[in-house]
């Protein structure tokens, strides 16, 4: 189980952003999955509860299900992205297919931010998609959609991986919502006591 990436492999893809250069207590708290009226609007709760922004990776098939979920995001002053219109594999996907299911997604989304679902993506297709997307990845996977682990260890994954310019991932799912529900209002009350940021990505 890796909770950070391991070095060589943000060495041989530099293209994807792995995290945020800057030396300031910032961190930017991301989501995966959603938006569905089954978890997201309770995540909503909870960021708003803290006033704290996330950038949440919309899958497109979610969108387009539910329309008034995803533009409560927005309206709540979060950022958005692309995960693919329904949560492909870019390892088992055919260029040609990916590309058209990101762009489907698109249409719907809006963003100039992608992140690849399971984070399986090849060279090829960051080549192609980095002339039009941010390709975000991540720093610190809190694994909360584990039933492996336990709620306590999704906190412990949350907080003791974080360096300035760290990108966390929870997810607005229901199979992760036991250990997203748990770690994710401690998360944000434990780095807020030590002073940090929660930042935005800069839509491109």
């Amino acid at each position: 189980m890796f909770v950070k990436p391991p070095s060589i492999i943000k060495k041989i893809l530099p293209k994807l952003t792995w995290e945020v250069a800057t030396s300031k207590k910032e961190i930017f708290l991301t989501f995966d999955d959603g938006s569905i009226p089954e978890v997201t609007p309770n995540v909503l709760k909870i960021l708003n509860k803290y006033g704290v922004k996330a950038t949440f990776f919309c899958v497109g098939e979610n969108v387009e299900k539910y329309p008034q979920t995803f533009n409560s995001i927005i309206a709540n002053g979060h950022a958005v992205g692309n995960h693919s219109y329904n949560h492909l594999s870019g390892w088992k996907t055919k260029n040609d297919e990916y590309f058209q299911n990101i762009e489907k997604a698109n249409t719907l989304i809006h963003s100039k931010l992608f992140r690849p679902p399971y984070g399986r993506i090849k060279p090829s297709q960051i080549k192609y998609l980095s002339n039009n997307y941010l390709i975000i990845m991540w720093s610190v996977l809190t694994y909360d959609f584990s039933n492996k682990i336990s709620e306590q260890q999704c906190l412990s994954n949350s907080i003791t991986n974080v360096v300035p310019g760290s990108i966390i991932v929870f997810h607005d799912s229901i199979k992760a919502s036991r250990n997203m529900y748990y770690a994710l209002p401690l998360t944000i009350e434990h780095f807020l006591s030590e002073g940090w940021n929660f930042s935005l990505f800069e839509d491109i």
